[in-house]
């Protein structure tokens, strides 16, 4: 009898003993559901705003893009005609080479001029502050107002741009900026480079300063000159910033529109007419919502296969 009351006690034990290890399981599994619903009712907000802003409009365009769709009246179904119609569109061909040609011109020229100016701001030096920040400044005005600044400045009549050159005698009269596509894509560049260089500038001082000083100081050591350390060690460190730097670069000139439409308007002749500038005269002036939807997707599609290519060749090695 009392082996039989032992033996009891002892299966009870092992119970209560299996029980109570069930029990810190079954509340593991509720904490980590409680902490999975934290984490997704905080970033709902995000996902809603994601949802809104870019995948609604996104499947409207491609939706679009399937009609006939006039700015007043019934969309009518037109599958892929506007697509289909896009190679014989010889305005969007030469808008799209001239966009190409902007970007290629733009996109080094803000490259290297950020990367001089962030050797110039990486180290504490007295007044860098302030170099950084007159560097930085234009870049927090928007685009609209930056290219009417610039266009005041080149303007041939009261420009302070034409006043300057003549009074240094490098011109004997004013230049008509806007009446050649050279000179007006000049102008263009100069004033994106004014306010986009010192944002670059400052990601790629984010980078210059990451790299241990202790790896530029031992390849020096090693008979490494400094421009083979630069090329050989700096740079390739800084290969996420400059990947990141490509990336804004060519997607904001692909999608250049406000500098080109307030400083050229696309000309003299459509010269300076860029991709964006013909989706918005195809969509609001030719009233043909369905076909700029299609060139808007068109251009999508450019920009992810291009992004794509840059990120895959600047892509972390071992």
């Amino acid at each position: 009898m009392t082996r039989l009351r032992g033996g009891t006690a002892a299966a009870r034990s092992a119970s209560a003993h299996a029980r109570g290890a069930r029990v810190p399981r079954r509340s593991g599994r509720a904490l980590a559901r409680r902490r999975s619903l934290t984490g997704l009712l905080l970033i709902a907000p995000a996902l809603l705003l994601v949802g809104v802003f870019f995948l609604a409009p996104l499947g409207l365009t491609v939706w679009m893009s399937l009609h006939k769709w006039p700015l007043l009246g019934t969309p009518e179904w037109s599958g892929l005609a506007n697509y289909a119609a896009i190679p014989g569109d010889r305005t969007f061909l030469d808008a799209l080479l001239y966009t190409v040609l902007y970007t290629a011109v733009i996109t080094p020229l803000l490259l290297f001029t950020g990367l001089g100016l962030a050797f110039l701001v990486r180290d504490q030096r007295p007044g860098v502050g302030i170099f950084r920040t007159v560097w930085f400044l234009p870049y927090v005005f928007g685009f609209a107002s930056s290219a009417y600044l610039f266009l005041w400045l080149f303007d041939s009549s009261v420009g302070f741009v034409d006043r300057v050159l003549m009074d240094l005698g490098l011109t004997d009269a004013p230049v008509q900026w806007m009446n050649s596509a050279d000179t007006a894509t000049g102008a263009v560049v100069a004033m994106v480079v004014w306010k986009v260089v010192g944002f670059q500038m400052l990601l790629l001082m984010a980078g210059l300063q990451s790299v241990p000083d202790e790896v530029n100081e031992a390849a020096l050591m090693d008979g490494s000159g400094r421009w083979s350390t630069l090329l050989r060690i700096t740079l390739p460190l800084l290969r996420r910033h400059v990947a990141l730097v490509l990336v804004f670069s060519v997607s904001g000139s692909m999608l250049a529109f406000e500098q080109f439409f307030i400083m050229t308007g696309g000309g003299p002749g459509n010269e300076t007419l860029t991709v964006v500038n013909w989706i918005y005269n195809s969509s609001f002036a030719n009233f043909q919502l369905g076909y700029g939807s299609a060139l808007s997707v068109l251009l999508l599609v450019l920009l992810m296969i291009v992004n794509g290519v840059q990120l895959y060749l600047l892509r972390e090695r071992d």
